[in-house]
């Protein structure tokens, strides 16, 4: 019996080992490629160490610090846009008996339902006509049409989720519905919201294709350093320039799971 049992984590350890293994070995090759000064085929680590590419990375005379810089505006403004049409989108889904409910979820969708390419390209011709290509104000755009997606279906989540006998207790005492909504209502559903701006800050960050058509190349994004670096074959700068996007979307992910809770996530789509 104990024979068999010791057997049986046998697979379990195989299959846990290679689950590791395809998660941090990527990102342990990452690291390594930030921090390696020399490195090729066949020495399977570098020959030297150092961190002369962090510096060029963020010396005056690189882009990389206003690449983050445009990339932290962009998703900031992105958040304020998406969320400002988002929170009264999302509670009139939640609250109102609005006919085609569904179908008005389901257009949300439409911009991730085609391909981005020739999408962002008729996007860019059309933005050239109105002067918005190679803007802030364009590339924001942009961001929000993929932002609205994560924005309303969430917010619509975090409204249903909220008890409505709550509300009608505040109303019954005497609550005007304005106040109703900003005392009770909005306070229980801001840990959604709060998880619904998170996502749309890090959809707006990693996102190359818009920025590319419409951005490239007056408003420079991380997204589009992290191409060129890989495309110049400069593997260091480009591995800096993922770690740079990995951090933050590792970090507020962890904010995410603390902060959406399961009522949240049940009634994301209905």
């Amino acid at each position: 019996m104990g024979i068999g049992i010791d057997l049986w984590w046998i697979p379990r350890a195989i299959v846990l080992g290679l689950l590791a293994f395809a998660i941090f070995g990527p990102l342990t090759n990452l690291i390594l490629w930030t921090v390696a000064e020399r490195w090729y085929f066949p020495h399977a680590m570098p020959l030297e160490y150092g961190f002369s590419y962090w510096e060029r990375v963020f010396s005056p005379r690189g882009t990389a610090m206003e690449s983050l810089t445009n990339s932290v505006v962009v998703a900031s403004l992105t958040v304020v846009v998406s969320m400002t049409l988002a929170v009264p989108a999302g509670y009139a889904l939640a609250r109102l008996q609005l006919p085609f409910r569904a179908l008005i979820l389901l257009a949300f969708l439409v911009p991730q339902a085609f391909p981005n390419l020739p999408v962002y390209v008729n996007i860019a011709r059309l933005f050239y006509q109105l002067g918005l290509n190679g803007t802030v104000t364009g590339v924001v755009l942009v961001h929000v049409t993929h932002g609205l997606v994560y924005a309303v279906w969430i917010a619509t989540a975090a409204f249903s989720a909220v008890d409505t006998e709550l509300e009608e207790a505040a109303r019954s005492v005497g609550a005007s519905a304005l106040r109703t909504f900003k005392d009770v209502t909005l306070p229980l559903a801001a840990p959604g919201l709060l998880a619904s701006a998170i996502f749309v800050f890090l959809e707006s960050l990693d996102e190359f294709t818009g920025s590319y058509f419409v951005g490239a190349p007056d408003v420079n994004m991380l997204p589009l350093l992290l191409y060129t670096a890989s495309a110049g074959g400069n593997y260091q700068i480009a591995s800096i320039t993922a770690l740079l996007l990995l951090i933050p979307s590792v970090g507020f992910m962890l904010v995410v799971e603390r902060f959406l809770r399961s009522d949240v996530l049940s009634k994301v789509g209905h």
